[in-house]
């Protein structure tokens, strides 16, 4: 809910003469203190407003749609705290995994390419912001959605068992199966439809990267993780270790889930985002099925390593 200040300070654009409208709303802007905010009312959708107002201000403001037309548009403007950024979209992620789902519908990299705000990563790719920014807004209050797992909440040791026996558990069961689906759709289709045999090739590669990777996780990294809880409960001194910081293998953790994740990516390219010809068969219709799921499953893997487990080792070890 507004506060009274917040509820004062309105600006009905709809009674400005049009050439003062911008520089008006410029002014009351600039007059707000960090942590103000200004609302504005209008008769049409002030989208380009964010747009000029990003461009010769930066990024020192949130935009909030309170109401969208169709007569009257309502969009409160606050300026930033000082030292205020914008989250990036794996901490944002991190705080409320619901908010991925928007981040999937519009193409955006949470996991491997979490470290980019939204307006950064919407800029790459051309997207409106604005709207992308307004369905996280809303995301949480969409009573179809469960609430995820708290993983954030989570002691870090627990988290990387949970890793383990989630999301190892389920690439271990399924990419030999992926491998054989793949090799044998390829061996029948192929001749109609080239791209399978690339992704057959592509379904070996993750294999052979995420058995190395889960085998350095669960020997080395993971166990040094536990490590430092312990020695964060009990006083105790950390045993030696083959690095000198925590951060070198998980910089290589990190560039191995890039790598994987790209190659996923080629195969959700090639495979035209997993839809079947007509002459696909059940084995054929299997593959794409599966692996669409795991490319869901390998999305949240990556997230709570990369999002989560990994900076929290990292400050634990600094502490």
């Amino acid at each position: 809910m507004e506060t009274l200040l917040e509820q004062e300070n309105v600006l009905n654009v709809t009674q400005i003469e049009p050439r003062l409208k911008h520089p008006t709303i410029f002014i009351r802007f600039d007059e707000l203190e960090p942590g103000e905010s200004l609302t504005i009312h209008n008769d049409h959708d002030p989208k380009p407003l964010y747009y000029q107002l990003l461009g010769e201000r930066g990024n020192i403001f949130e935009w909030e749609y309170l109401e969208q037309g169709p007569q009257l548009w309502r969009v409160k403007i606050a300026k930033k705290l000082l030292g205020e950024e914008d989250e990036t979209l794996g901490e944002i992620a991190a705080k409320d995994l619901r908010k991925a789902e928007v981040f999937k519908k519009y193409g955006l990299d949470f996991c491997c390419g979490g470290k980019k705000t939204v307006k950064e990563a919407c800029a790459e790719k051309g997207l409106d912001v604005t709207k992308v920014e307004q369905e996280l807004q809303t995301a949480d209050k969409n009573i179809s959605t469960a609430r995820p797992l708290p993983y954030n909440d989570w002691n870090i040791d627990f988290l990387a068992d949970y890793i383990i026996n989630t999301h190892h558990s389920y690439v271990k069961k399924t990419l030999p199966d992926l491998r054989s689906f793949a090799s044998k759709v390829a061996s029948v289709h192929g001749d109609r439809h080239p791209e399978l045999f690339p992704i057959s090739q592509l379904v070996d590669e993750v294999y052979e990267e995420l058995t190395s990777h889960m085998i350095k996780e669960e020997t080395i990294l993971f166990p040094y993780v536990k490590q430092l809880v312990a020695s964060k409960h009990n006083g105790n001194l950390l045993p030696g270790k083959s690095f000198n910081t925590i951060k070198s293998p998980i910089s290589i953790m990190e560039q191995e889930h890039e790598v994987v994740g790209n190659k996923l990516d080629q195969i959700r390219k090639l495979s035209n985002n997993f839809s079947l010809p007509e002459d696909a068969c059940a084995s054929y219709s299997y593959l794409y099925k599966t692996l669409e799921e795991f490319e869901n499953d390998l999305h949240i893997h990556v997230h709570l390593e990369n999002n989560i487990l990994f900076p929290k080792a990292l400050e634990l070890e600094k502490k």
